[in-house]
């Protein structure tokens, strides 16, 4: 049932005969939809593995994202654990879509949990940039951290911070930053009921007045010339336009069009918005679209980039990797990944990591860090362990001892069974993979023993 205020709203910005096609497409079921993670695969190749009960269809906003059958679990499939794709709701990828991110960018998600938007920008980005995925809320940052090793993805740090505390380290430092704001969730009401239930009247209200100072904020951490995608899933005024009206009129920003295509637009009677605004943003409207209700905005910064101010070394618990730290994972890394060279390495607790370019140990300094880039493995007693992380980021012929899953081994190796395969192989660790994707190591001596991590593992198919 939705709200009576809500359905008052709807009605005005809509007029009526628009608002009774919008009441209308509450009789549908939820749209469902995954994306293609370019980091290991393109939409086509992605459509070509999928079964055929998927019914997949081409998402036209995205040229990664795929319609499923609404009825479909994509979360059950060998490529959900090879990381593939990503599910998520087809409108949520349009945030993402219209950050234009380059070649060597470091680029912030603001609000990353649990990783939709955040594994989007770095499969657009590739190896060639550096991300920072911020997470305030602390029991969200563990999921957004397992999509996030999922995807394969090698260059992005992890926090868990108040976006505020990121300014002493990070000001204007970054290219592009993505927020997605903490919103009412009126655009998921048709998906979610539990939405419903947590609404309130006020609510709208009291949530704009946090997503302005969430964009203060950001301004803070912009540079000059660089980009801010701001993003909300619900149709509220308050949160939307009149955020992004108050923000340009305090600060030097030009708004943008969004540059999103394939989206059916819908003509609204916002009171007291400027024409500028309802024409440059987007919104998605579920009598209309193939997906829930959704808004964007596209922001510039005025001004021209100055020279970067790096922080002053301050204490820090990462040490950067001597060579003589790096034996034994060196005599790993001449074994089976040759070909694969890191050279930002440091140590945390006995981990071996690899920082992304654009970021240096003393810029983590005194904020919650929770993964400070690649984790290469841990170092044992006079060995070198891998991490399913990289496991997950590597190609199949970046490592020397592979061996390719039937799909029963896969069910059997996701539960943390011991394999026996048929073939003989390399004693020593083994890169396992379906379909030619990693998904994880083993150690091969007779027997494969298994080493997906416990917290990970499967029960039931």
């Amino acid at each position: 049932m939705l709200p009576l205020e809500f359905k008052q709203q709807m009605q005005e910005i809509l007029g009526e005969d628009e608002y009774q096609k919008f009441l209308k497409s509450y009789e549908l079921s939820p749209n469902k939809g995954i994306r293609a993670n370019r980091l290991k695969i393109d939409r086509d190749q992605l459509k070509e593995l999928l079964p055929e009960i998927f019914e997949a269809q081409d998402i036209p906003w995205t040229p990664d994202g795929i319609y499923i059958n609404p009825e479909e679990r994509p979360g059950k499939q060998p490529g959900y654990y090879t990381g593939l794709y990503y599910p998520q709701e087809p409108s949520a990828m349009t945030p993402a879509q219209a950050l234009d991110v380059e070649e060597g960018d470091l680029i912030l998600d603001l609000c990353a949990a649990p990783g939709g938007k955040s594994t989007q920008i770095a499969s657009k980005l590739g190896d060639n940039g550096s991300l920072i995925f911020n997470e305030i809320v602390k029991n969200r940052v563990g999921i957004l951290a397992e999509n996030v090793e999922r995807m394969g993805i090698k260059n992005a740090v992890i926090l868990n911070e108040h976006p505020e505390r990121l300014i002493k380290n990070f000001k204007e430092r970054f290219d592009k930053i993505l927020v997605d704001a903490p919103c009412s969730g009126e655009g998921m009401f048709r998906k979610d009921s539990a939405v419903i239930d947590e609404y309130s009247p006020d609510r709208p209200e009291s949530c704009s007045v946090k997503q302005s100072k969430i964009l203060e904020t950001v301004d803070k951490l912009l540079k000059p010339g660089g980009e801010i995608v701001y993003s909300t899933c619900t149709f509220s005024p308050l949160e939307n336009e009149l955020v992004i009206q108050d923000f340009l009129d305090k600060y030097d920003y030009e708004l943008l069009d969004t540059g999103l295509e394939g989206i059916n637009d819908v003509k609204v009677n916002i009171p007291n918005v400027r024409s500028e605004i309802l024409e440059k943003t987007t919104r998605i409207w579920p009598q209309v679209n193939e997906g829930e209700g959704h808004f964007v905005a596209k922001l510039k910064k005025g001004g021209m980039p100055g020279r970067i101010k790096k922080n002053k070394n301050r204490n820090t618990n990462l040490k950067r990797a001597g060579k003589k730290d790096l034996t034994d994972y060196n005599n790993f890394r001449s074994k089976y990944i040759p070909e694969v060279d890191y050279r930002n390495l440091y140590i945390y607790q006995d981990k071996l990591i690899n920082l992304p370019e654009a970021i240096g140990p003393e810029d983590l300094a005194g904020l919650k860090v929770h993964s400070a880039g690649l984790e290469l493995g841990e170092f044992k007693k006079n060995r070198f362990e891998p991490s399913h992380s990289l496991a997950m980021s590597l190609k199949k012929d970046e490592f020397t001892n592979t061996y390719e899953l039937s799909e029963d081994e896969l069910w059997s190796y996701l539960k943390g069974e011991e394999l026996k395969p048929e073939t003989v192989l390399d004693r020593g660790w083994v890169l396992l993979c379906y379909d030619g994707y990693p998904v994880g190591f083993g150690k091969y001596s007779g027997t494969i023993k298994n080493k997906y991590p416990k917290g990970l593992r499967i029960y039931k198919k």
